[in-house]
């Protein structure tokens, strides 16, 4: 809902209650309508539906403190209702005086007047309120800030479990080392702007409002520069490469952006800077995979090993541990380290994950044949009775 329904909808009304109502009668209104126009009691009938959603919307405001304090202050600004498009003439309820949306505002009704930004209802009424109209004190808008900046850095896989400082070199704008951001020749400094007087912004008198809009003259900074540095032409910064050193966290992943605040675009003349974003891609490592704050490694392990058992001694980032492989383990099975996978920001550790691969050999020789043979001859058959069954019905 918009501004322009707060002034011109009655929500009391909409819910049969007195603008003095309690939140409780408030609630026990709304309860009752919504459930005698709720569209599952009403099947079919779309002026019900219309019903339902005027009563929802209008409890949405009143049943909250803040909006319904908001919606009445706004209100009684504007007359109660009288503030509505197409008005002329006539008294209305409420005391105020009708008239046209336009007449007051030339247009702004429909977002198109430029003279208040082009934001229509909303940006007029966040101006009133927050102080910058209707008397309220001017607020300079100040220099602008400078722009984001985005860069992308590669990094090892174990620098980025580990934490590492790396030098990043950009070539982007920067403070004018000549001027020192401010824009204005050696010697000489911004003044402030002789049209607002430096409070970057000027207010215009329309009717019985008073509105804030930033200085032409100046741009809403509050100052001019008569004598432009010759290096940056008054706009305190130039293009150059700087280097940063950037710090990645121990367990930065990969896709990971880190903002260094600040690093960014210098502000036009002095502004606050932008901030550096660096996005983070980490290089695959040729043994290690990653899940989380888990890493992963595959074993291959022999047919006889995952029959008989056997201890494994496998790697980690920072030296080697042994795993104990039961009897019977079959192929994919997971086996876990504790601890040993990236160390999070508490200190912390996530786990190794160690997924078993029972190998199988493409070629063996006449003595293993014999041997696997003599091995099958004497172990159960694998459980495959409810394979077989199917395969008798169907075939």
């Amino acid at each position: 809902m918009s501004s322009k329904d707060w002034i011109e909808k009655d929500y009391y009304a909409m819910l049969g209650v007195q603008k003095s109502a309690s939140s409780d009668d408030i609630k026990k209104a709304y309860r009752k309508l919504a459930r005698e126009s709720h569209p599952d009691h009403n099947p079919g009938d779309p002026k019900a539906e219309e019903r339902f959603k005027a009563v929802s919307e209008a409890y949405a405001v009143l049943g909250d403190e803040a909006k319904r304090r908001e919606y009445d202050e706004m209100r009684s600004l504007f007359g109660s209702g009288a503030f509505r498009r197409g008005a002329r003439g006539g008294g209305q309820p409420g005391g105020g005086v009708p008239f046209d949306v336009s007449d007051l505002f030339g247009g702004a009704a429909g977002g198109g007047d430029t003279r208040f930004g082009g934001g229509g209802f909303t940006d007029l009424f966040s101006t009133i309120f927050s102080g910058g109209g209707a008397g309220g004190p001017a607020r300079a808008r100040g220099p602008a800030r400078g722009r984001d900046v985005e860069a992308e850095v590669a990094l090892d896989f174990d620098d980025a479990v580990r934490g590492v400082t790396l030098p990043l070199s950009l070539r982007a704008p920067g403070v004018c080392d000549t001027c020192h951001g401010n824009g204005a020749k050696p010697g000489t400094q911004p003044k402030a702007c002789p049209v607002c007087h430096g409070a970057g912004v000027t207010n215009r008198n329309q009717g019985s409002f008073s509105f804030s809009e930033p200085c032409r003259n100046c741009q809403g900074v509050g100052t001019v520069v008569e004598e432009k540095c010759p290096e940056c032409q008054g706009t305190g910064g130039v293009t150059k490469t700087r280097t940063l050193n950037v710090r990645f966290p121990a367990g930065v992943a990969d896709g990971q952006r880190i903002r260094l605040a600040g690093r960014g675009e210098p502000g036009e003349r002095g502004g606050p800077a932008g901030d550096l974003f660096v996005q983070v891609k980490v290089r695959p490592d040729e043994l290690f995979g990653r899940t989380g704050d888990d890493l992963t490694l595959t074993v291959p392990i022999t047919f006889v090993e995952a029959v008989l058992g056997t201890d494994l001694r496998v790697p980690t980032l920072d030296g080697a541990v042994t795993l104990r492989v039961p009897p019977g383990t079959p192929s994919g099975r997971v086996l876990r380290a504790r601890g040993k996978g990236v160390v999070r920001k508490d200190g912390r550790a996530g786990d190794l994950l160690v997924t078993l691969d029972v190998v199988v050999p493409a070629a063996v020789s006449d003595e293993a044949r014999s041997a696997l043979e003599s091995f099958a001859a004497q172990t159960p058959p694998a459980a495959r009775e409810h394979l077989d069954a199917r395969v008798r019905r169907v075939g």
